[in-house]
């Protein structure tokens, strides 16, 4: 097997580690949000049941739960570093193609 250089090795464990302090993020927002929605629901209903006012806050939060799930998980993978070095990889191969 093949031992990378340190640097190399601390670039690799820099970027693991943002990501998973990224991961870690969005589950501690989903339980904030998992949390904050049955004691938005009890104060509802105890305050005054017959307007539903709690799904103002349940919805425009779940809008930004999904978003935050959308960009750490679909948007890192899409268009994140793995996208961007496939094709930083293919434009070199065309220029390279170009030249011969």
């Amino acid at each position: 097997m093949q031992r990378l250089p340190d640097f190399e090795t601390d670039k690799k464990y820099a970027r693991a580690r943002k990501r998973i302090e990224e991961i870690k993020g969005f589950y501690q927002h989903l339980l904030a949000y998992c949390l904050f929605v049955p004691f938005i629901i009890f104060i509802n209903y105890h305050t005054y049941w017959d307007y539903k006012w709690f799904w103002f806050s349940v919805i425009g939060w779940g809008i930004g739960v999904a978003i935050h799930g959308f960009i750490i998980f679909v948007h890192k993978g899409t268009f994140g570093s793995k996208w961007e070095k496939r094709k930083i990889d293919e434009l070199m191969r065309k220029e390279e193609n170009k030249w011969d």
